[in-house]
């Protein structure tokens, strides 16, 4: 009804409107051309009248774009907006939480939530969700007891996702030299600073090393040195040099010693190392 009076209204001002421009043709009329100049307008006819306030969307407009393209999104990306919440906050949440925060329902997809519970960096107590971390330390202490019990060496990416400052602790742990940060080819790896462990090495590195040819010449030694970016501890030129000024014979010599046969007599000193004694056995076993 509200609606119909101010329909009437509105009709009845238009016609008063229309009857006040008629008199004001007509008078122009009777009056002449010269007196219309002079005769002014209403202002509700000579205003324009303002343009009205644009209109706007509601302000949660965008919001529920935003939770409606989410909610539509794969599976896989949901699920991962969900770890990353979890990554961050450092919080046990329940579904009802999680979708407030990160505006994924579990509740209404199932796939979500299923898939959520198998996740290996999630853990669901039958309640709550939370982050589930490769190796579960919560600080200093407990990184330094970790890395301990890897005395082969833990890559650094595993231990990434243990606490927010766990990179920071790595550092100052190899700082106060508690640790060893060792660059690989590929990532960093952490290594107890402890000369008791047992560390396992190869065969075929100890053949490697072993078969390394070692010039004579301290020269040649220190030209090695530098064609890998290693400054020498020595400057066997400089010395040489020195040398002969004052008079002093400072050449390698030349004088091939007799290689010296191992016996039953010969002190062993090297006795981790049991292929230099082969021939010794030999010798034994035949006499």
């Amino acid at each position: 009804m509200a609606l119909k009076e101010q329909l009437n209204k509105f009709n009845k001002q238009q016609e008063k409107c229309q009857s006040t421009l008629s008199s004001i043709a007509s008078s122009r009329e009777r009056a002449g051309p010269s007196s219309r100049q002079n005769v002014p307008l209403p202002a509700a006819i000579s205003q324009k009248k303002p343009d009205g306030p644009p209109v706007k969307f509601s302000k949660d407009t965008e919001r529920l774009q935003n939770i409606n393209s989410i909610r539509k999104a794969p599976v896989g990306a949901q699920i991962k907006r969900v770890i990353d919440l979890l990554f961050v906050t450092r919080q046990a949440l329940t579904p009802e939480q999680i979708n407030e925060r990160c505006h994924v329902d579990m509740h209404s997809n199932k796939a979500v939530f299923d898939s959520l519970r198998k996740n290996p960096k999630a853990h669901y107590d039958g309640r709550r969700f939370s982050y589930k971390a490769t190796h579960d330390v919560k600080d200093k202490s407990q990184l330094l007891s970790l890395v301990y019990k890897y005395p082969d060496g833990i890559a650094v990416v595993d231990l990434k996702d243990a606490y927010p400052n766990v990179l920071e602790d790595l550092k100052a742990l190899h700082a106060s030299r508690d640790i060893w940060l060792i660059p690989n080819s590929q990532e960093d790896i952490a290594y107890p600073n402890d000369f008791k462990c047992e560390i396992a090495v190869d065969d075929e590195f100890k053949a490697h090393f072993r078969d390394i040819d070692i010039p004579s010449d301290m020269l040649d030694v220190e030209k090695e040195l530098l064609k890998i970016g290693l400054k020498p501890a020595t400057n066997t030129a400089e010395r040489r040099a020195a040398a002969q000024i004052h008079g002093i014979s400072n050449k390698p010599k030349d004088k091939k010693k007799k290689k010296q046969e191992i016996s039953k007599r010969t002190k062993l000193t090297n006795a981790h190392l049991p292929e230099l004694f082969q021939s010794i056995n030999a010798n034994s076993s035949r006499n």
